[in-house]
């Protein structure tokens, strides 16, 4: 079958760019790089979580676990990179806030030492409201998936 001649693929995206695209910084970024970008469908984000992050400290001291809604927020970062190499507003005054979740399911604890693989999928696009999936993975094995919804504001 042919492949759409309108997909554009971006090869990906790293830390530099992701803080010229997200206004968010240590301890709430939670993107590291973004990868398998493909314009206005999906796209694919890389954390590595380490023992350093300060939610560790209290979530719990002796069995630190990433606290889901970190996880579901890693989901929406990665959700921005797309919505941002898409609308092609890096270093605009645009921003992508955060509108719901729905359908959240976390499957397995994620900690310290793993990767997650954050992978999302453009669900719906109504004026500046834009839908996703998203599911997280470690090691191949599903942790986390939810439905999230997003605004673009200027």
């Amino acid at each position: 079958m042919a492949e759409n001649s309108n997909t554009e693929t971006v090869e990906g995206v790293d830390i530099i760019e992701i803080l010229d695209m997200l206004p968010h910084r240590y301890p709430l970024l939670l993107v590291d790089r973004v990868k398998d970008i493909v314009i206005d469908e999906s796209a694919t984000g890389i954390k590595n979580v380490t023992m350093n992050e300060p939610q560790f400290q209290g979530h719990f001291p002796n069995r630190p676990i990433m606290p889901g809604v970190m996880i579901v927020e890693a989901m929406a970062q990665t959700a921005a990179v797309l919505v941002i190499k898409t609308l092609d507003s890096a270093g605009t005054d645009k921003h992508v806030l955060f509108m719901s979740i729905d359908n959240a399911r976390f499957r397995k604890p994620v900690t310290p030492g793993d990767q997650m693989h954050i992978k999302v999928k453009k669900q719906q696009q109504r004026g500046p409201v834009w839908k996703f999936s998203g599911i997280v993975e470690v090691d191949g094995k599903k942790v986390a998936e939810a439905d999230f919804a997003a605004m673009i504001t200027d």
